[in-house]
């Protein structure tokens, strides 16, 4: 088992958009549009910075994201910690801890010295040092990581 960026690899990058786009999305009717476009997105750098999957004899069990801009009311901050997400068959295996420490030491080697969360999830993203921000107006938790020196 391995993570590894797949911001370059079509093949692992098309499958986590659409998996994004199931987790979080909205119903398409032209899907194949919708991820040829986000893949030229990503391609150019818009928003995405890294996109880390975590591999298993060539299967992507899981990913987490490092964006640029993932909240239109905080634009002000950045990095944003986004879309950890593992196959629900290999969930309960401590696999979002190993994205999790991923994402940490690739967010440290690009030089970024806090990263910023959103969720609505309660209790979850604290195990990961997650430090409680504020309330957006959505509904949704803020959270920050300080990632050290």
């Amino acid at each position: 088992m391995e993570v590894i960026s797949i911001k370059n690899n079509d093949i692992y990058l098309k499958e986590y958009i659409e998996l994004c786009n199931k987790e979080w999305g909205k119903p398409r009717t032209d899907l194949n549009k919708y991820i040829e476009d986000k893949l030229t997105s990503i391609r150019q750098g818009n928003e995405v910075i890294e996109v880390l999957g975590l591999i298993n004899n060539n299967e992507m069990i899981g990913f987490i994201s490092l964006f640029s801009e993932d909240n239109n009311e905080r634009n002000d901050l950045s990095p944003w910690y986004a879309t950890m997400y593992i196959k629900e068959k290999y969930r309960g295996k401590n696999y979002s801890k190993i994205l999790n420490d991923s994402l940490i030491k690739r967010a440290k080697e690009l030089g970024y010295k806090r990263m910023y969360l959103k969720s609505n999830l309660i209790n979850y993203y604290e195990k990961f040092n997650a430090k409680y921000m504020e309330t957006l107006n959505n509904g949704e938790k803020l959270f920050y990581i300080d990632l050290g020196e």
